[in-house]
């Protein structure tokens, strides 16, 4: 990964980790984390982006299916504890995002994660290129700064 191509723009989420999340030891169960994750993109989406995920998967038809995760667990997140979640861009294509995803709780992280998003129709389930409205929204995401 080439992270001199991430976008400098991060978009973070603080959550607290709840019992329901967590395994007999007290801590996060890895398979939570991906549900986390996709909280994560809709909240990016529709608070950071402006646009209704809800509406571009009900009305609008738009999905946004992952196709590849690549996922480092680096050090356990437990019951109780205020972690933040963060997303960047590395790299929007024609119909492809790929974004880093890292957990952090304080300055340690947690995981870290490559997530690739395909746009796709959900009439056809085939790819298409992101709507204009998205992609202008992704782009100035990518220009701005924290």
């Amino acid at each position: 990964m080439n992270t001199d191509q991430i976008s400098p723009a991060r978009f973070e989420k603080p959550v607290r980790v709840p019992f329901s999340v967590c395994d007999p030891a007290g801590i996060m169960f890895f398979a939570q984390y991906y549900i986390m994750f996709q909280n994560l993109v809709d909240d990016w989406v529709t608070e950071r982006l402006g646009i209704s995920y809800a509406d571009l998967l009900g009305a609008r038809r738009v999905g946004l299916p992952t196709v590849r995760f690549e996922t480092d667990f680096r050090a356990p997140s437990s019951m109780g504890e205020q972690i933040t979640l963060g997303l960047s861009v590395e790299h929007l294509g024609r119909s492809s995002l790929v974004l880093i995803i890292d957990v952090r709780g304080g300055e340690v992280v947690r995981v870290h994660a490559r997530q690739v998003i395909v746009c796709t129709s959900l009439d056809t389930h085939r790819s298409m290129p992101f709507p204009e409205d998205l992609r202008s929204a992704i782009e100035s995401f990518q220009a701005s700064v924290r």
